[in-house]
């Protein structure tokens, strides 16, 4: 277990943490800033700030991970319905390491390994304790940074800038 002082030091570490949603997580969202807000952290919303049904993911989720590529948030975390369109919306943006996650595994193991910096859910597919279970385990990992996920990383970077081609490993 961790003493309040290692808890502190990791929300300093962490620094601002980005959220937004769009109708279909709007409420996972409320939550969860709620939550992470008195747990201490700081929350930067980027909306939904109203329940709107005919919104759209992308509208909220770009400008999120436009700011997790550019250095103002630390990780975002983005929720639409299925969490499907969260994460095809941020990984659109260069930069974002975005993932759509389920369990608790892969919410601590996709930072461990591959540095993700945005966790993607489901409002209308997952429950409000699994979700705070989930970002607790997202933000509480730390990328390994062993040479062979630097190299992934490095890949994919190169495919973001478009200097580098899959085919050219793969034949």
């Amino acid at each position: 277990m961790r003493t309040d002082q290692e808890i502190a030091g990791r929300k300093a570490e962490i620094g601002r943490i980005g959220i937004a949603a769009d109708h279909g997580g709007f409420e996972m969202k409320q939550d969860l800033v709620s939550s992470l807000q008195t747990a201490g952290y700081k929350v930067v919303d980027f909306g939904a700030y109203e329940l709107v049904m005919e919104d759209d993911y992308p509208d909220f989720i770009v400008p999120l991970a436009r700011a997790v590529a550019g250095g103002e948030i630390t990780r975002g975390i983005a929720i639409c319905g299925s969490g499907v369109g969260a994460c095809m919306a941020a990984n659109k943006v260069p930069g974002v390491r975005a993932a759509l996650i389920t369990d608790s595994f892969s919410a601590h193991q996709g930072v461990e390994d591959d540095d993700m910096n945005v966790l993607c859910l489901g409002g209308r597919v997952i429950g409000q304790a699994l979700s705070w279970d989930l970002t607790m385990s997202f933000l509480d990992a730390r990328f390994i940074g062993s040479e062979r996920f630097k190299r992934r990383l490095k890949k994919l970077e190169a495919l973001e800038n478009k200097k580098y081609d899959l085919l050219d490993i793969i034949y």
